[in-house]
């Protein structure tokens, strides 16, 4: 392997793999350094939004939707279908088949334009050198041109509700259950919380969300909000607007949730808790000392 090079791009998710090809296409020597590991272990390019975001996710959209389709909507149209059932583990079968497609042909994109596609840590140093630390320990001092930072974002873990991998999730978890849970509450209304809301509740979940503000999607156009939240409520998703979550803790049923809105305090008890509050920079190690790169405190 080189260790110089006219670009080294940190981070194989959207922004950075294609920045690595466009890059190699104008003739430049590049690198693209990830370090996403699967949970059985495989390391891919791709990052969250195809290995545990927007790629699965709509990918379970689409196989609960045609769920709902099937049972519910297709009578009108004199298609009578009887003794309609749901495969949980062949949706996620069928989702884990189309992120490992996607995967691949990354892999496949990177290779022909001639990028070296290194997996495992990549950590900026002074004077754009960039230590790479692969999976396996070895670790080796690379030197660059140019170094694009596009490491990406992690979910936002909160204190008082601390992911243990079980019944408090985060989106990921989320996207890999193996079966319904019979209640479900999400917090955060916004994007993530909401397409995963949707999937369980289509088949078959109670699912409440609970949002801190008191207007739903509010990053949103307003009239495109409203038009959505009537949809969700339609799809039978309970919607608690101003209710802020104070806590939450697995029990030997599931979980306690503990949030507050005008009405007062309350108690929630479900089977799983996703925790969608947000995602932050993923700025672990990445930077060394006398880089010069500032970071806020966001």
């Amino acid at each position: 392997m080189s260790s110089e090079y006219d670009v080294i791009v940190i981070g194989g998710g959207p922004a950075g793999y294609p920045a690595a090809i466009r890059a190699a296409q104008n003739k430049l020597k590049v690198a693209c350094i990830d370090e996403w590991k699967n949970k059985d272990g495989s390391a891919v390019f791709g990052g969250t939004c195809t290995n545990a975001g927007c790629i699965p996710s709509k990918a379970l959209l689409e196989s609960s939707e045609l769920f709902v389709k099937t049972r519910d909507e297709l009578g009108v149209h004199g298609i009578k279908v009887g003794g309609v059932e749901f495969d949980v583990t062949q949706m996620q079968k069928r989702k884990t088949g189309i992120v490992k497609a996607s995967t691949n042909g990354i892999a496949l994109l990177l290779k022909s334009a001639g990028v070296t596609a290194l997996q495992g840590h990549g950590k900026l140093l002074a004077g754009r050198k960039v230590e790479f630390s692969s999976h396996d320990g070895r670790k080796e001092t690379l030197s660059a041109k140019h170094v694009v930072l596009a490491s990406g974002s992690i979910p936002t873990e909160l204190k008082s509700m601390a992911f243990d991998g079980k019944n408090i999730i985060d989106n990921w978890g989320a996207l890999d259950l193996e079966s319904v849970p019979k209640k479900l509450a999400v917090v955060g209304a916004g994007v993530i919380g909401l397409e995963l809301g949707s999937v369980w509740r289509r088949l078959g979940s109670e699912v409440v969300i609970l949002e801190a503000l008191d207007n739903f999607l509010a990053v949103a156009d307003q009239g495109l909000a409203k038009e959505a939240a009537r949809h969700f409520k339609k799809q039978g998703i309970d919607i608690k607007l101003g209710a802020k979550v104070s806590g939450a803790k697995s029990t030997a049923g599931g979980v306690e949730v503990n949030y507050s809105d005008a009405s007062g305090s309350h108690t929630l008890n479900v089977d799983k808790l996703i925790v969608c509050g947000g995602r932050r920079p993923f700025t672990g190690n990445l930077l060394g000392d006398g880089t010069r790169v500032k970071i806020d405190d966001k």
